[in-house]
């Protein structure tokens, strides 16, 4: 999927340069990059649900709940955890202090299809409010803020593709007014086998003290997000 956004966006962003992405994962094709790094690539699993499986044991992580999610909560939860992986920013904000902002194109319609099978047929008529619970996209960051106990403000997207305009745009409506500290932002799709994952961390120049060790320090733009997004 190719981003869209207007030259004069770009202008308009590439002369604020006081925020910077400090972390970045992209879960795509079987494969796992952080900090533009492959840390897991492995494509013999055939469909979303065995490499999810397996990036999680892999991780090693400790989080029964995560069996109990849907899919769009699921690599959204496993794409925060590869981003927060080896860092310490946890350490340097208050968990009220840190925003979130999600988009994608589809919604939660991976779990409406689920969900619509249980109820479609009046003779087999079995819904489930386990399944319909995730049946809204924000679901999602709830998951990610239950887990590591974040409580900023935070927001989901429905967009057609990847925009990074409006990504900038949305986080610093957030960082601007002091609403929060640092930001993770990015992309989660699932629908069926096809899944992505793009999440970044977004931190403020003077926010970062002198111990920072990041694999990562670029100016928040539009050309910086998107060439992360593209792996190039």
């Amino acid at each position: 999927m190719q981003p869209s956004f207007s030259v004069k966006m770009i202008d308009r962003y590439n002369m604020k340069k006081t925020f910077f992405i400090t972390q970045s994962n992209i879960i795509r094709k079987h494969a796992v990059t952080r900090n533009d790094k492959v840390e897991f690539n492995n494509e013999i699993f055939i469909n979303f649900a065995s490499f999810i499986k397996s990036l999680y044991k892999k991780e090693a992580i400790s989080y029964p709940k995560f069996y109990k999610m849907d899919n769009l909560s699921k690599l959204g939860f496993l794409g925060a955890e590869m981003l927060f992986k080896d860092n310490t920013f946890f350490d340097r904000y208050k968990k009220e202090d840190i925003g979130i902002v999600i988009m994608n194109s589809s919604s939660s319609l991976d779990t409406d299809l689920a969900y619509n099978e249980t109820i479609i047929d009046k003779s087999n008529y079995f819904p489930s409010p386990s399944v319909f619970v995730y049946t809204l996209p924000n679901i999602l960051i709830g998951e990610i803020c239950i887990r590591h106990k974040i409580k900023g403000e935070n927001a989901f997207i429905i967009a057609d593709q990847f925009d990074p305009g409006m990504i900038i745009q949305s986080v610093r409506l957030l960082m601007d007014k002091e609403h929060a500290q640092v930001c993770i932002c990015g992309w989660v799709e699932v629908l069926g086998d096809n899944f992505e994952s793009a999440l970044f961390l977004i931190e403020k120049e003077k926010s970062m003290n002198e111990d920072y060790t990041g694999e990562v320090l670029l100016p928040f733009t539009v050309e910086c997000l998107t060439k992360l997004y593209q792996n190039n």
